[in-house]
């Protein structure tokens, strides 16, 4: 078993943190006490589903599909790819009197967003019943933490792209690196104790975003966990008492920073410079946005050097200056992996011919892991528990059962026609458009590179 699946995954059981790089100024359990000093710190560790999930009983879980009549035909519910890597992707149901479920506040955001996102419009809501054959640890999956695994499958199946393509893909990282190392050298100058003004680093991060689109995720994930750990709104405090972090915070973040968020979720695309993070932050919740600009400047510079530095780097003398892909495999593998990850999906054979190829064997290894752990249902933990929830397909112990489900006015959902359907471990094809608008791309690139 490949031990980088371990350091992908949280274990809230666990007194220390993953492996870390050498020469930070922070640990893992230093970030650990200060978020749970946060107003909703506690729910970071202890919250209603991941009581629900540990406690070896029923869980309820609310998918919504656009292939229901392919569900019916095939009895197969199939794995998404994405956060939570090959998992049936859901968010949690809380079984109320007379057989109600009332949906998780993700669950609810999604149910009423259907309307407005492009891959969720005219999706029919399934209840998923899943019973396991045992209390479930409380371990969570985190995609930023999925470097390493990207660069040991792209090198184990690069033979599958052209002398073109392996060129296209390697030489776009290379020029990727050159043009974001002044930016990445300051991440690593943060995140050893040497900190940079807010103002000129936000902005230079929301200017390195579009020719490093990884750092868009890491950044929009540290805003997330932000607002979600520090609101003090009513409808925070109301969605706490039910053991829930509020996340509409981040998911109005989102759709507010970036246009066609509805037709293309992309947090590639997640770049506002200081100002408008302070507006967008203002915007949702007005008191939040005077700490916002450090807590991202500390946190999201502790967190890129922790996701992409091996931990025998030393954050504190390491630099990205004319750094080549064979010292980042060595040094940065989970930066070499993230940007090579997203290389080899704009390629244009991808869809139809890589997609299966890449994306298959990780889910072979991460089932492989879960269940060698015990996992029957992965959470999504890239910035804590929030309430994205799936299910392990090749779970050899856990007992399904699936439902349609009807909504009624007051937003419960209510099981209707049974469905003979079980999750399968095979992958959805892939449905996404193509990711960016490369050429817009390239221009980014070169006018960085130019500069550096």
């Amino acid at each position: 078993m490949h031990t980088d699946w371990d350091h992908a995954h949280t274990d809230y059981g666990a007194p220390t943190g993953h492996p870390a790089p050498t020469g930070l100024a922070d640990t893992e359990n230093d970030w650990r006490r200060r978020l749970a000093q946060s107003p909703n710190g506690d729910l970071m560790r202890d919250n209603a589903m991941l009581r629900v999930l540990t406690a070896g009983g029923p869980l309820h879980l609310l998918h919504l599909t656009r292939s229901l009549d392919a569900v019916r035909s095939s009895g197969q519910l199939l794995a998404s790819t994405g956060c939570l890597v090959g998992a049936v992707y859901g968010s949690p149901l809380t079984p109320l009197p007379g057989g109600a479920l009332r949906p998780h506040n993700l669950g609810a955001h999604l149910l009423d967003a259907r309307a407005q996102l492009v891959s969720r419009r005219d999706s029919t809501p399934l209840v998923i019943e899943i019973v396991p054959d045992r209390p479930a640890p409380a371990v969570g999956l985190d995609y930023l933490r999925l470097g390493a695994i990207h660069l040991r499958v792209f090198e184990a199946h690069r033979h599958t792209l052209t002398p073109d393509e392996d060129d296209r893909v390697t030489g776009s990282v290379a020029d990727r690196v050159q043009a974001s190392a002044p930016l990445l050298d300051t991440l690593l100058r943060n995140a050893s104790g040497r900190p940079t003004a807010d103002r000129p680093f936000l902005d230079a991060l929301a200017a390195a975003v579009p020719v490093m689109p990884y750092l868009g995720y890491l950044y929009f994930e540290t805003v997330a966990e932000y607002l979600m750990s520090h609101s003090t709104s009513s409808a925070t405090r109301e969605l706490a008492a039910r053991g829930e972090l509020n996340n509409h915070l981040y998911k109005q973040l989102a759709f507010a920073a970036v246009d066609g968020m509805g037709v293309l979720f992309d947090l590639g695309r997640f770049h506002p410079d200081h100002d408008r993070l302070l507006r967008l932050v203002n915007t949702i919740e007005p008191g939040l946005a005077r700490q916002v600009a450090p807590f991202v400047r500390r946190r999201l510079s502790h967190r890129f050097a922790t996701t992409t530095l091996a931990p025998a780097t030393d954050a504190s003398t390491f630099t990205f200056d004319r750094a080549d892909l064979g010292t980042l495999a060595a040094a940065a593998p989970g930066l070499l992996g993230q940007l090579l990850f997203r290389e080899v999906r704009l390629l244009d054979r991808y869809a139809h011919r890589l997609y299966h190829v890449f994306e298959q064997a990780k889910a072979l290894e991460v089932w492989a892991h879960w269940n060698t752990v015990g996992i029957a249902t992965p959470f999504n933990d890239a910035c804590g528990p929030k309430g994205e929830i799936g299910i392990n397909p090749a779970h050899p112990g856990a007992r399904v059962t699936v439902w349609t489900a009807e909504t009624c006015e007051r937003g419960l959902l209510h099981p209707s026609e049974p469905i003979d359907a079980v999750p399968a471990p095979r992958l959805v094809p892939w449905l996404v458009a193509p990711l960016r608008d490369r050429s817009e791309e390239q221009r980014w690139i070169n006018r960085s590179v130019a500069r550096a």
